[in-house]
């Protein structure tokens, strides 16, 4: 049955505009005569004003790397190929640590800094509108020394370093126009010591050793927000395969995780068959490779990096733990393949993320997603603070609050048993196709699934998303059946679903260490399990 175009509720239309236009990747600056003005030092994000850049629009990453473990030391050369989107006469780009050259197109180009992480660059021409620039940029320096607004994005280990961290961790060790806006396709090139391993993002293209250095080559051909490229480099135990579908999968695991490293293996090694059940439910595997690593690190959480997630040891610190894989690899199709447009979409990663978890637990008969959510509402009381924060907008300091995750989900069982199972899962798979390899809002999610159930649904998420307190009708209880649901209350509360604790144990995927906000305002970032 073919449904009409239904126009979308005034909030779906009002949260579609809470992007400014300026903050647009593809939005053309002014220019100011013929000589061009200067790109925007922020890209237009209302969290973090000072992330990405405007003027410009990266399509690829090629960073040739070296890294020495025992010193911290990295060396890199960048080219960075863009498209100038105004009449440009200075640029910046977002990093931390110290340039030794830049060339624009060729020519050395005259660099400057300013703030915390902003490099301006001045080519030795205007830079004429809608035209390809190449952008080399040589630096070195150590990462875990680099502190922007207190704090550090890169992981010291035993072995090595990991660059993983959100909402940002290109700053300390690569130029970039550092904003989910702006994503590009990456080549990373590696040189480390022999018997050392440098694991990145995408497909392992070649291996090489010269003169006591192996070099590692990998890439990623579908477009990859800056946050979500990795590197770590350690003594990794490496395992690979290939999918019923042919893809690579490649997993990695330091060699010195001690007791944790069975349960992580348990975990990490059931990435394909968990990701074949998700193409179940969001669709096809939108990348070209797949996996996951586990350094030997002392932070909690976990992170979505595009194709190959970052797990902490102490994901696994009391056994295996599938769900914080399903958390992950679910961001594959929504976070990374569909990345938001704004840093308050944050919704739009992990209430997914969660509820993928959830619909995990129903497929292996711990507990439905229905279960789930009649046990999480009744978890917390009415005065909890857990309902003060709105995940449709949350703010910087609460981006990544439990209630993002939790409540964020329930939204999405009460969307289920609003528009019924049929519309609620051609939305979970449509979703992701309609807005493949790109960014959207909450906004653009809402219009989307009034699009496809034929509802009004902006009471459903001005509810659950929006609005500073605890919902007064249960996410199990139809509409219409207020009076039934009030009188209930006083029943026993609903039974623990038996996956409820596995679930609860990936809250720290959300303890990112993310700190505070290198000097862009950021709040307090994922330090608790899984984002």
């Amino acid at each position: 049955m073919r449904r009409g175009v239904l126009v979308p509720s005034a909030l779906a239309a009002s949260l579609l505009l809470l992007v400014p236009a300026s903050a647009a990747a593809g939005s053309p600056g002014r220019s100011s005569g013929e000589g061009g003005a200067p790109g925007a030092p922020g890209i237009g994000d209302p969290y973090y004003p000072a992330a990405g850049n405007g003027g410009y629009d990266v399509s690829h990453y090629d960073l040739r790397l070296k890294y020495q473990p025992a010193t911290d030391l990295l060396e890199g050369t960048a080219t960075i190929i863009a498209t100038a989107l105004q009449d440009l006469s200075r640029f910046n780009l977002d990093f931390g640590l110290t340039v030794d050259e830049v060339r624009v197109n060729g020519r050395t180009a005259a660099f400057t800094r300013s703030g915390d992480h902003e490099l301006e660059i001045t080519p030795v021409a205007p830079l004429p509108r809608n035209r390809t620039v190449s952008v080399v940029v040589r630096y070195a320096g150590k990462p875990s020394e680099l502190k922007i607004g207190g704090w550090t994005a890169w992981h010291r280990t035993p072995d090595g370093g990991v660059a993983a961290q959100e909402p940002a961790s290109a700053v300390w060790w690569f130029p970039s126009n550092d904003h989910p806006l702006d994503k590009a396709t990456f080549d990373i090139s590696v040189a480390v010591p022999d018997g050392t391993q440098a694991i990145s993002n995408g497909v392992l293209r070649s291996r090489s050793s010269r003169l006591g250095w192996t070099r590692w080559n990998w890439r990623s051909d579908r477009p990859q927000a800056t946050y979500l490229a990795t590197l770590a480099v350690g003594r990794f135990d490496i395992t690979t395969d290939t999918t019923a579908n042919g893809l690579p999968v490649l997993n990695a695991y330091s060699k010195d995780l001690g007791g944790d490293a069975g349960a992580a293996r348990a975990s990490v090694e059931r990435t394909a068959e968990v990701v074949e059940w998700l193409e179940g439910v969001f669709g096809p595997y939108p990348f070209n490779a797949l996996g996951g690593y586990v350094p030997n690190v002392t932070s909690g959480y976990a992170l979505e990096t595009q194709t190959r997630p970052f797990y902490s040891p102490r994901q696994f610190a009391v056994g295996a733990n599938v769900s914080v894989v399903v958390h992950e690899m679910a961001h594959q199709w929504y976070g990374d393949s569909v990345s938001v447009k704004g840093w308050e979409d944050i919704w739009v990663n992990e209430g997914f993320a969660r509820y993928s978890q959830w619909l995990w637990s129903e497929k292996e008969g711990e507990g439905t997603a229905q279960e789930l959510a009649d046990h999480v509402y009744a978890l917390h009381p009415a005065d909890d603070p857990f309902w003060t924060v709105r995940p449709g907008d949350p703010g910087p300091d609460k981006q990544f609050h439990l209630a993002v995750y939790d409540r964020g989900a329930l939204a999405l069982q009460v969307l289920r048993n609003t528009i019924g199972d049929e519309d609620f899962f051609a939305v979970l798979r449509g979703w992701p196709a309609e807005y493949a390899d790109g960014n959207a809002s909450v906004g653009d999610f809402v219009e989307y699934a009034e699009k496809v159930s034929g509802k009004q649904l902006a009471a459903l998420f001005r509810t659950w998303l929006y609005e500073a307190s605890k919902p007064a009708v249960p996410p199990g209880v139809p509409a219409g059946a207020v009076r039934a649901a009030r009188g209930a209350r006083s029943a026993a509360p609903p039974a623990e679903p038996r996956s409820y604790r596995k679930i609860a144990a990936t809250d720290t995927v959300h303890d990112r260490g993310h700190g505070q906000g290198h000097g862009r305002g950021q709040g307090q970032g994922h330090d608790q399990g899984g984002r």
